[in-house]
């Protein structure tokens, strides 16, 4: 999981059985104390936690075990991390072709969207609608989440050569 946060998305697919790393950024030494206290109070002592920030090429990213999954919720937060995300995105997919990126993210403004950076980084996505799974409540499981806000899912991949 990129952008572990507090790691729920992380946690619950090791608890489902998934090899999961969590990471979160290198410069955030919080967050990554928050994703590890995070694993310790579910029963995972043995979730690997790293330090990874978007968009630098560093030992951690090369040393990543190969990948099936790439989570990241709400990593989509500020416009100015977008391409730096997809960087990052965009290397693990390729050295992982058949893996996909799951990602959440909150439509905050009408003035950005990553779709020109998905063309740039030769990346193809799949809209999941939230119906799809019964997640477009106006309240879900007690939070206020989607309600009236705007709550995209999408799966990212590599686009082949001819586009799709």
């Amino acid at each position: 999981q990129i952008g572990a946060g507090v790691s729920l998305p992380g946690v619950v697919a090791a608890k489902c059985g998934a090899e999961v790393t969590l990471s979160d950024s290198e410069e955030l030494p919080q967050c990554l104390r928050n994703c590890r206290r995070s694993c310790l109070m579910n029963g995972l002592p043995r979730v690997p936690v790293i330090g990874l920030t978007w968009g630098r090429v560093s030992p951690e990213l090369l040393s990543l075990p190969p990948v099936d999954v790439i989570l990241g919720s709400d990593v989509f937060f500020d416009p100015k991390d977008f391409e730096d995300i997809l960087t990052t995105v965009y290397f693990l997919l390729e050295k992982n072709p058949r893996a996909q990126f799951w990602t959440t993210y909150q439509v905050r403004s009408a003035d950005w969207s990553i779709e020109a950076l998905l063309c740039k980084w030769k990346l193809k996505n799949i809209h999941v609608p939230l119906r799809s799974f019964s997640a477009d409540k106006e309240h879900l499981a007690g939070s206020p989440l989607p309600g009236r806000h705007t709550i995209e899912m999408m799966i990212i991949s590599l686009a082949r050569s001819d586009g799709t």
